[in-house]
């Protein structure tokens, strides 16, 4: 048996809104003008090519106070007043639309009414849930309070308590996955017969989230291998000035940066399905932010003493990449190999450090420029954060919202590895060293870094509260 329910409720009380974001399906039309869903359309839900549960979204009811007369009649003859309601006037031009929307409950589907709690509650608003009560079928009230305005609900929860077997709270523009699953819990009350089968949906639901946590972790961690392991290099002439060649140099290598970046989040945006809908970041995002710019630095990152828990660094060269990072520098970022011998260090930014170059020999014929692997100890904790940001914004972007005003604040995320304890801190660090040096021995350190960033992922998504303890 695989569950279907019905959205049903009034036209424009975000019915699709609802729909869209527990089906996690942005293809679904949105509309703010009434009367835009006029058949039945059923999503289901797949996962591991296996469908588990179906949504339908239906029209919003048209004409409830005749439908209620009309059931009522029906009632009081002991007639099925759903059936008989449904036989007598489904070819009715004036009823066609409230026939439409009875009729994934004849084939057995539950009710999930949509009301939007920001309004006051009016008398058509009673007519539908009389209607619904008297088709008998097992039915959930769902206040969407699409304003965040929560003045009527008292009026709503207590008429709920009269004509459904459960009600929850549910904002579908800012649900996350905790509250989808809170959702998908409460429908085991409100039929007993339903509540095994259920019971595989929520289960299966978690275990995938599970899934494309760990595979985010994944791709967190190609991101950081990439990155790590990125260098450039560039011939010049001797008489040719430098500086304009190690900034077309940097210039190269930040473009390719930002390209794994885009990779990473493309493929994230894949594993949480925003396939349709334009999702972008929110205005005052730190992400809109280049990787080097100096806000980026100041925002993200670790402080001196948990950049040296980490181990990256110490004594003067933790000395100074702590005060390059904070101009957004990049130590150790270049170095001159080939026909001279030396380093230099370059700061994209206010700042400049550079050393001399030296040419070995007369009649050398070109400087080989070389920039990466980037060695400073901040880097790497820059780009996970980075990472990790992107992860929160769209896990929290529920898929039934289409503004982009409202967005949470950055101001002190959880995600950041800053809020890690210090064990944490360590093996990261550890695993960055690891990626550094490329060695055979990567492999375990890798692993034990995905299960932390994956329990790191549970948290911001709120996952953790239900995770089944096999990665702590």
């Amino acid at each position: 048996m695989i569950p279907e329910f019905a959205i049903l409720g009034h036209p424009n009380e975000g019915k699709s809104s609802v729909l869209s974001t527990l089906t996690e399906d942005d293809s679904v039309r949105i509309s703010a003008e009434p009367g835009e869903t006029i058949k039945c359309r059923t999503f289901p839900v797949i996962i591991d090519n296996q469908e588990i549960i179906r949504f339908t979204d239906t029209p919003g009811f048209q004409n409830p106070t005749r439908m209620l007369s009309e059931m009522q009649k029906f009632s009081e003859s002991s007639e099925d007043p759903l059936q008989s309601f449904y036989r007598r006037y489904h070819n009715d031009d004036d009823l066609r639309h409230d026939c439409e929307l009875l009729r994934p409950l004849l084939r057995g589907a539950g009710i999930l009414y949509v009301a939007d709690g920001s309004r006051p509650l009016r008398q058509v608003d009673l007519a539908e849930m009389e209607v619904l009560r008297l088709t008998g079928k097992p039915r959930m009230a769902i206040l969407n309070c699409k304003r965040g305005e929560e003045e009527f609900s008292p009026q709503w929860k207590a008429q709920f308590r009269k004509h459904f077997n459960s009600s929850r709270v549910f904002n579908a523009h800012r649900a996350d996955y905790r509250q989808r699953i809170r959702l998908l819990e409460a429908l085991k009350s409100i039929e007993q017969d339903w509540q095994e089968v259920l019971d595989y949906v929520v289960t299966t639901f978690k275990d995938d989230w599970r899934n494309r946590n760990y595979r985010t972790s994944e791709l967190i961690s190609e991101l950081l291998t990439d990155c790590l392991q990125l260098k450039m290099e560039k011939n010049v002439a001797p008489e040719t000035s430098l500086e304009p060649a190690k900034k077309e140099l940097f210039h190269r290598y930040s473009t390719k940066l930002a390209h794994l970046e885009n990779l990473c989040h493309r493929e994230m945006r894949k594993i949480f399905k925003h396939n349709v809908f334009d999702y972008r970041l929110p205005s005052h995002s730190i992400l809109h932010q280049d990787l080097f710019a100096d806000e980026t630095w100041q925002f993200l990152g670790l402080s001196r003493s948990q950049l040296a828990i980490t181990g990256g660094a110490g004594g003067a060269a933790l000395a100074a990449g702590l005060d390059l990072a904070a101009g957004g520098a990049s130590l150790g970022l270049f170095t001159s190999i080939g026909g001279a011998l030396g380093a230099f260090g370059a700061v994209y930014g206010s700042r400049n450090i550079a050393s001399k170059i030296k040419v070995l020999g007369i009649g050398t014929a070109t400087i080989k420029l070389q920039i990466g692997p980037n060695t400073n100890p901040q880097f790497p904790f820059i780009v996970l954060d980075r990472a990790l940001l992107y992860y929160s914004h769209i896990t929290t972007w529920a898929h039934g919202r289409r503004d982009y005003d409202a967005s949470l604040s950055e101001k002190s995320p959880p995600v950041l590895t800053r809020s890690l304890p210090r064990t944490s801190l360590k093996t990261i660090g550890h695993y960055f060293r690891m990626l550094q040096k490329n060695g055979s021995d990567v492999a375990d350190a890798e692993d034990t870094f995905k299960k932390l960033i994956m329990r790191q992922l549970n948290v911001v998504s709120g996952a953790e509260e239900y995770e089944d303890n096999d990665f702590h």
